[in-house]
C-alpha cells in the first residue's frame, strides 16, 4: 500500500546567536524581554499568547515579508536561542511566506540544532477510528476545547518527549471542505540534541517509524524542498 503523505508543519531550532543569521536590513529585531526590558504585552498582540515565565529573553523577529516570528532564550538553556517557525502547513497565505522565508534561511542554518519539528497528517474526512484505537492502546485520550490529545498516564499539561493531537483543520482554517489533522510534536527528549538542520532527512526515518509504532499507519513525510 502506497504510504500516506505527511508534512512539517513547524520547525524549531537553536543557536549560540541566531540574530547573527539575520543581521541585514531585511530584518529587524525587538526586544520583549531583557535585562532592564519587559513588554510581555507585545508577545501577547503578536503571537496572541502570554509570555512563558521559563523565557528568559524573548524578542520579536521582523522580516521584509510582514511576518513575526519568536526568538527565545528558555531558563533551561541561556547560552542558546530559539527560532520558531510554525504553521508551514496553514492553507493560507502566511504559511506560504513562512515557507518561503525559511528557504531564503536553509542554506545559512545547516549546522542550526533542531529543538522541535511537528509533522501533520491531513486527513479529508475524519482520521480513521482504528488509528484512534490504537492511539489509545499506547495513551489516553483528553479532550480539550477543539483538541484530542492524546497522553501518557504520568503526563500532565506538557510532555518533553511526544504529543499527539487530533484536531478539526477546517475550522483552525476556515476551510469549505472537511479535513482532520493528526499532529505528532517531536520535542527536546526525542530529538536529544543530535540532530542538526543537515541531518533532517535522517531524522524523517525516525519519525516515520514512531509514528507506525503508535497509529499503524505507513507515513512518508515530505522532504523540505528548496531552491538552491
Amino acid at each position: 500500500m502506497k504510504p500516506r503523505v505527511a508534512n512539517i508543519d513547524s520547525l524549531n531550532f537553536s543557536s549560540s546567536n541566531l540574530e547573527m543569521l539575520v543581521k541585514n536590513k531585511d530584518y529587524r529585531i525587538e526586544t520583549v524581554k531583557s535585562i532592564g526590558i519587559f513588554e510581555p504585552y507585545r508577545w501577547k498582540e503578536e503571537f496572541k499568547k502570554p509570555l512563558a515565565r521559563n523565557i528568559v529573553e524573548a524578542k520579536i523577529l521582523h522580516t521584509h515579508k510582514g511576518l513575526a516570528l519568536p526568538i527565545k532564550r528558555f531558563s533551561s538553556s541561556q547560552t542558546k536561542q530559539t527560532l520558531e517557525f510554525a504553521g508551514l502547513k496553514g492553507y493560507n497565505e502566511k504559511s506560504k511566506s513562512l515557507t518561503e522565508l525559511l528557504k531564503e534561511l536553509w542554506n545559512t542554518i545547516q549546522d542550526e540544532v533542531i529543538t522541535r519539528i511537528d509533522i501533520a497528517i491531513d486527513f479529508k474526512g475524519k482520521v480513521p477510528s482504528k488509528v484512534k484505537t490504537l492511539l489509545t492502546k499506547k495513551r489516553i485520550p483528553f479532550r480539550y476545547l477543539n483538541t484530542l490529545y492524546n497522553k501518557t498516564v504520568k503526563e500532565k499539561k506538557t510532555n518533553p518527549n511526544i504529543d499527539i493531537k487530533i484536531y478539526n483543520k477546517a475550522l483552525f482554517a476556515n476551510l469549505d471542505y472537511e479535513l482532520e489533522r493528526l499532529e505528532f510534536c517531536f520535542k527536546g527528549s526525542y530529538l536529544r540534541g543530535q540532530y542538526q538542520v543537515k541531518d533532517i532527512e535522517v531524522l524523517y526515518t525516525k519519525m516515520q517509524k514512531t509514528i507506525k509504532r503508535f497509529t499503524g499507519l505507513n507515513i512518508e513525510i515530505l522532504p523540505f524542498k528548496v531552491s538552491l
